[in-house]
């Protein structure tokens, strides 16, 4: 192991690895249909996972499945009829997630998970205040010059399979994760990345109810 994952803090950290199916609704931010999370540490040099979490999600009626969502996610209109509610799915993500831990999201792509989970912050306000790591940045520094960094390109990079259901959360959870023990690996050899702030400047993304809220001009 290097000097990354020998640190204390990125010993702390629980990384979770999350992906959400939506479906978007024209004048709406995207819908969840389906999340799934994969909790991942590493206390002692040799990584664990310490939980996983899938659910699908009905929709709200302004945000029907469409026949393109049907033909990218397999999931239909029926499927998700008695499906739990936003509240409901992620709450019980939500409270998954300890008082007092140490968390990073991780995503391929984190501003759409991001964006997501900042408009059901009311369901999951401990995951709307968590921080992220975007493997794409963190694969743009440590594999320099691939044509893409599309989690295909990535997988395919890494001879890691395409699962069967790709483009279902869980299937793209496992992939991602399997992609970011890939990238840490990686990030051990590099000397610039040698503590988990590092890690975090480099590819982290912070959540948006962690952001500072910018006064109007004409506040009073």
């Amino acid at each position: 192991m290097g000097a990354l994952t020998e640190d204390p803090a990125f010993r702390a950290t629980t990384f979770v690895v999350i992906d959400f199916e939506t479906t978007t609704p024209t004048g709406y931010p995207a819908q969840p249909i389906e999340v799934a999370a994969l909790a991942l540490r590493c206390p002692d040099g040799a990584w664990q996972e310490t939980g996983r979490s899938t659910s699908l999600i009905r929709p709200p009626a302004f945000a029907p499945v469409t026949p393109a969502d049907t033909a990218q996610t397999g999931l239909t209109a029926e499927q998700l009829q008695t499906a739990p509610t936003p509240a409901e799915a992620l709450g019980a993500l939500d409270r998954r997630l300890t008082t007092g831990a140490s968390y990073l999201l991780v995503a391929q792509h984190a501003a759409t998970e991001a964006g997501v989970i900042h408009h059901q912050a009311e369901h999951c306000p401990t995951l709307a205040r968590t921080d992220l790591i975007d493997t794409i940045p963190l694969a743009k520094r440590l594999i320099p010059n691939l044509p893409n960094y599309k989690l295909d390109t990535l997988l395919a990079h890494f001879g890691i399979p395409q699962p069967r259901d790709r483009h279902r959360a869980l299937a793209d959870v496992e992939v991602t994760a399997k992609v970011f023990l890939q990238l840490i690996s990686a990030a051990d050899q590099d000397p610039q990345l040698d503590v988990l702030a590092a890690l975090v400047k480099a590819a982290g993304r912070t959540a948006k109810h962690n952001l500072p809220v910018q006064s109007g001009l004409f506040d009073i």
